[in-house]
């Protein structure tokens, strides 16, 4: 992801709890995480699962993370530094306990020199080499499915082969039915939403449970993102002229005269970039945690968030563009604490100019486990 790490909840100089606190009884070493049995053996590995969470004495949370093998770390998506993981004395047992606050979703990997890994205890994938961790507090995501490292997502039967004159280049963009069908709900970054999130299942589910109504999805890949999502025409000047008419031509029933517009961080910049500059074409949008830092010279900043607030989407919403038929979704992590003065400022311009806005917050950082939830919940109410 192009986003600058945001404000961090964890404390990187002291990430980690003491381990001198398990000398006392080093056969139940982790039993406080209803792990029993002395770290490293056989019979420790045979039901050990993690992440595991406790609370923490003075508020919040702590989570041990485990790891069977050599030295590694544990990086995280956005929301801390890395975090080494300590050895558990003279065995092949690596471990971190590392405090996190109320309501937090993140997503993980298990760093080994320059590899990284999905965390073999923790049945929570995305894609081959994430895991997903969530505090006891942290909202529930209903119909998100629960999906392994090692299993293969089903992709949509229908794809497209897209070769734009505008944006150059091939792609291959998947589009799926929802509940039979219905208006257009374009995804960018599309591959995220195939391959390490399983978007169709999710949105399937959803409808039956009759909280999604009948749509289709169009899953469009990014081949660069700085340069397709940073306010720039080509990509939407594209969309209207070249990818639309080829999915109304695709066979799968599709309304391409409505369309909803899902995009993330930069591809939430997109997004409320494009109802600004082609209102006709977009009109309902469901967007998270975009990047209204952005403005031209902020990606070669060293310090990208610490520009104007709201960038330069916010000084076009300044100007007081008519946004009255407009109906959009906003949703920032509760933890981005140096992203939210840059949505909260661009969220009230937009309201201000007329839009019919909902405003929410996730329990994340900066990272897709944290937005999924809300993509269904928006996306719906942009349908509606």
């Amino acid at each position: 992801m192009t986003q600058p790490a945001s404000g961090r909840t964890a404390d990187p100089e002291n990430p980690t709890a003491d381990p001198e606190k398990h000398t006392a009884d080093p056969e139940n070493a982790f039993a406080a995480y209803g792990l029993p049995g002395e770290p490293g053996t056989d019979a420790f590995w045979a039901t050990a699962r993690t992440p595991v969470t406790v609370s923490a004495d003075d508020g919040g949370w702590t989570t041990l993370f485990l790891w069977r093998g050599s030295e590694a770390r544990i990086g995280f998506e956005s929301w801390s530094e890395q975090v080494p993981l300590r050895r558990w004395r003279d065995t092949d047992c690596w471990y971190a306990e590392v405090a996190m606050p109320e309501r937090l979703r993140v997503t993980y990997q298990i760093l080994v020199g320059q590899d990284a890994y999905a965390d073999p205890l923790n049945p929570a994938g995305a894609g081959g080499d994430r895991s997903v961790a969530a505090t006891p507090d942290a909202p529930a995501q209903p119909h998100w499915p629960l999906v392994g490292a090692d299993d293969v997502l089903p992709l949509p039967r229908t794809r497209i082969r897209w070769a734009s004159e505008r944006l150059g280049g091939r792609r291959t963009v998947r589009v799926h039915p929802v509940a039979g069908g219905g208006p257009v709900v374009l995804l960018l970054d599309g591959d995220d939403w195939l391959y390490l999130h399983p978007a169709a299942t999710a949105f399937d589910a959803a409808a039956a449970a009759g909280e999604m109504p009948p749509a289709t999805l169009v899953f469009l890949p990014a081949k660069d993102r700085e340069a397709e999502f940073t306010c720039r025409p080509e990509l939407w000047e594209a969309v209207r002229d070249e990818l639309l008419p080829l999915v109304a031509e695709s066979g799968v029933p599709a309304d391409t005269d409505r369309l909803v517009v899902a995009g993330q961080s930069l591809g939430g910049l997109s997004a409320v970039y494009a109802a600004l500059e082609f209102p006709d074409l977009v009109s309902r949008v469901a967007c998270q945690s975009p990047s209204f830092w952005w403005t031209p010279e902020a990606m070669g900043s060293a310090d990208p968030l610490g520009g104007p607030v709201g960038g330069s989407l916010g000084a076009r919403l300044r100007d007081r563009p008519d946004l009255s038929g407009l109906r959009i979704a906003f949703d920032t992590g509760e933890h981005e604490t140096r992203m939210l003065p840059h949505c909260e400022a661009a969220e009230s311009l937009v309201r201000e100019a007329g839009a019919t806005v909902r405003v929410a917050r996730s329990a994340s950082d900066h990272d897709r486990a944290g937005w999924r939830g809300a993509l269904l919940r928006d996306v719906a109410w942009a349908l509606a």
